[in-house]
């Protein structure tokens, strides 16, 4: 069947076919149009009810998106690791190493050397370095060489101790991740200072003490061994006393002395029973040098070593004029103990009186004492001794040559 012609439609036609049209893309039954309106107000519930569950779902997805922001606020914020700011802190705070060498002047090592290292931080208000604690220590080793790893950036100190050296000490200031040489650590030696101290036993004092002491002569030729000028004398053991005594008797000039006595004595001719010419001489030298051994020997020997009692006169040479003059006096009859306590001096009292007991056997009959005039002539000897102290505390010093100056020895 063939197609007609087309058809012409006029103004009512048109609107018939664009409500099909409609309709059609609406997916609507091709109703009349009457029906259309009939229906019209069930569709217009059916779209208020779509509406309403529209957005009824709306409110529901706010909702949870809403609780989904507050959850995710409450997460800690994820960290940048890769920002600049975090990669400038972490090399600012980079640890480095400090290495060095400690040496001698001489530049020999200096191994098992103390070293410590010490932070320093700096004062806010002041603007100075104050150190901690030493955090760190170290020994050098075989090679003078030492090490320290892991050190945070910022001012140092390094101080080097070692036996027998000054402390060395260096101050630096760490980069982040340097790793600091410090110049070469030279040690010097400390300036040591011995004192030694050297004690001679009490015997070796007195016998240097004695040994200048038979150096004194008066004028430079009588003997003055029996004076002591040391303040602080050691006393004389027994072998001192008799080497003293023996070295008085056998001094030449004691032979000289009691020849020229023995001289006068002839000229005189005391002792008449000896006679004169040169047996009268020899008898009468002979009597003197005895009376001169056997007092110093028994008196300043044998009984001084027996009773334990100084011989010597210790000078004072301090105090008034008086003082010193009843002490002079006094030490004709009192002498110095070997202990150092003062005491009556028997061993030149009994001395003298045993020397003029012996003078009996050998002196004229015609001019023995007896026992009477052996004690006065003790007494006499005793006085005679207290006149030989009063000048040498008061003269012969003056006239002794060459006596230490003990005085500058006192404190």
């Amino acid at each position: 069947m063939m197609p007609g012609p087309p058809q012409v439609l006029g103004w009512a036609g048109e609107q018939v076919v664009s409500q099909r049209r409609l309709f059609s893309i609406g997916k609507i039954p091709n109703l009349p149009l009457g029906q259309v309106r009939r229906r019209l107000p069930t569709l217009f519930c059916a779209c208020m009810g779509f509406f309403a569950l529209a957005m009824a779902l709306g409110k529901a997805s706010a909702a949870q998106h809403a609780d989904g922001i507050a959850d995710r606020s409450n997460d800690p914020a994820p960290a940048l690791v890769d920002a600049p700011e975090a990669q400038l802190a972490d090399q600012s705070a980079a640890p480095g190493s400090i290495h060095g060498v400690i040496a001698e002047k001489d530049g020999t090592v200096c191994e098992g050397a103390h070293v410590a290292l010490t932070l320093k931080v700096a004062n806010s208000t002041s603007g100075s370095l104050s150190g901690l604690a030493p955090v760190r220590e170290a020994i050098s080793d075989a090679s003078g060489r030492f090490t320290f790893i892991d050190v945070p950036p910022g001012p140092f100190q390094i101080t080097v101790t070692s036996a027998g050296f000054i402390p060395e000490t260096v101050m630096a200031t760490l980069l982040p991740g340097q790793a600091y040489e410090v110049s070469q650590i030279t040690m010097t030696m400390q300036e040591t200072t011995s004192e030694i101290q050297v004690t001679a036993s009490q015997e070796q004092i007195a016998q240097a003490q004695l040994k200048v002491e038979e150096q004194q002569r008066v004028l430079g030729v009588l003997p003055n061994f029996y004076v002591s000028y040391a303040p602080d004398a050691a006393p004389l053991n027994k072998h001192q006393k008799f080497g003293l005594a023996w070295h008085s008797v056998t001094d030449p000039a004691t032979f000289l002395f009691v020849g020229i006595f023995a001289g006068i004595e002839q000229a005189d001719n005391t002792f008449s029973g000896y006679g004169q010419g040169g047996q009268g001489y020899a008898k009468r030298f002979g009597a003197g040098y005895t009376d001169q051994l056997t007092g110093t020997m028994i008196g300043q020997g044998i009984l001084a070593s027996w009773w334990k009692q100084d011989p010597r006169y210790f000078y004072k040479g301090s105090g008034s004029a008086r003082s010193r003059a009843l002490y002079a006096i006094a030490m004709a009859v009192m002498c110095k103990g070997d202990s150092g306590h003062w005491q009556v001096n028997y061993s030149a009292i009994v001395g003298g009186l045993a020397s003029g007991g012996i003078s009996n056997l050998y002196y004229p009959a015609s001019n023995r004492s007896g026992a009477g005039l052996t004690f006065e002539n003790a007494l006499i000897g005793t006085g005679e001794s207290a006149i030989s102290n009063l000048f040498q505390e008061f003269v012969v010093r003056k006239l002794t040559p060459h006596l230490p100056n003990y005085s500058a020895n006192k404190p």
